[in-house]
């Protein structure tokens, strides 16, 4: 909403809205996996399936992400009675940035190695500048 009222473009405002709806869908569902296999006891599967649930955590934390530069973008050129809103989704955006990446790396502590660290890691980085 606040980049319509800065007279910048929505359309990727709106995908970014469709997009966080299914991402917490996503979301709901995908520790369900972690769960089955713990309770049969095979470890290769409960790697399996926590690797799998890290990507449903990392997709909100790429999602977040992009809200907070683009909210960022609406707080340095937007309208001034917008500005204080678009900071405010700023921090939210980053906040949920941090919160993904906390079960990202919860479900990845067996995988240190994991590529997808290094990329949350650049996603907070990212999300964090844009709310200075």
């Amino acid at each position: 909403m606040g980049a319509a009222f800065a007279d910048q473009p929505t359309e990727g405002a709106a995908a970014l809205r469709a997009l966080a709806a299914e991402l917490a869908e996503a979301e709901l569902r995908a520790y369900a996996p972690v769960l089955e296999a713990q309770r049969s006891g095979d470890a290769e599967q409960v790697a399996s399936a926590l690797s799998r649930a890290a990507d449903s955590p990392l997709n909100i934390a790429r999602a977040a992400t992009e809200v907070a530069e683009l909210g960022a973008s609406v707080v340095a050129s937007g309208k001034e009675a917008l500005k204080g809103d678009a900071l405010v989704g700023v921090v939210l955006a980053e906040a949920a940035c941090r919160a993904a990446g906390n079960l990202v790396r919860i479900n990845l502590a067996g995988v240190p190695d994991d590529p997808r660290l290094a990329e949350l890691s650049g996603l907070e980085q990212r999300a964090a500048a844009a709310v200075r």
